[in-house]
C-alpha cells in the first residue's frame, strides 16, 4: 500500500510533510488529542496511552519519517535534545530515579507506529520493567568477526 504523503503548516510556518494513515501525524496536526508536554519547531513530546511507567512519554519529529534509518541528522539531533528535556523533567518533577531512552526500528525490533520516535521511560525503585533479554558474556571470536563484517 503507497503512502499518501501531504503537507500541512507548523506552527513555525515551514512545511512538514505528513502521512495521511499515521497516528502521529494526525497528533501534530490536532486531528486526534494528545496530552501534550512540549512542542518545539521540530519536535512534538506527549504522553504515552499505554505508559509503561508513570511519565512514559514519547518525543517525535514534526515532519514524517518511518524510522531510524530514514530520519535525517538534523532530524535526529532534535528529538535526542528533545529526549533530554524530557528526560530532566521525568528526574526533577516526577523523581524519577532514572529514565531509559528506548526508540525500536522495524517490526522485528517492536516498532508498531511507523513514525520515528523515542520512548522517554522514566524509571523507579521496584517498578515491574526489566530488560527484555538477560545479558551474558558473548564468543568473543564471534564478536570480532561480526566487528570487521561492520568496518
Amino acid at each position: 500500500m503507497a503512502r499518501r504523503l501531504r503537507t500541512s503548516a507548523a506552527p513555525s510556518d515551514s512545511l512538514t510533510a505528513m502521512d495521511a494513515d499515521c497516528i502521529f501525524c494526525k497528533i501534530v496536526a490536532g486531528e486526534i488529542p494528545a496530552h501534550v508536554v512540549e512542542q518545539d519547531e521540530h519536535t512534538l513530546t506527549f504522553m504515552d496511552i499505554a505508559p509503561a511507567t508513570r511519565g512514559h512519554a514519547l518525543v517525535i519529529p514534526k515532519r514524517h519519517v518511518a524510522d531510524l534509518l530514514e530520519i535525517e541528522p538534523d532530524q535526529l539531533a532534535a528529538v535526542a535534545a528533545a529526549a533530554k528535556r524530557q528526560a530532566l523533567r521525568a528526574h526533577e518533577r516526577l523523581r524519577a530515579d532514572g529514565v531509559n531512552l528506548i526508540n525500536s526500528c522495524g517490526a522485528r525490533a517492536w516498532q508498531t507506529v511507523f513514525h520515528f520516535h523515542m520512548h522517554v521511560i522514566p524509571r523507579y525503585a521496584g517498578d515491574p520493567l526489566k530488560l527484555p533479554w538477560v545479558p551474558s558474556p558473548g564468543d568473543m571470536d564471534e564478536i570480532a568477526a561480526v566487528a570487521a563484517e561492520l568496518r
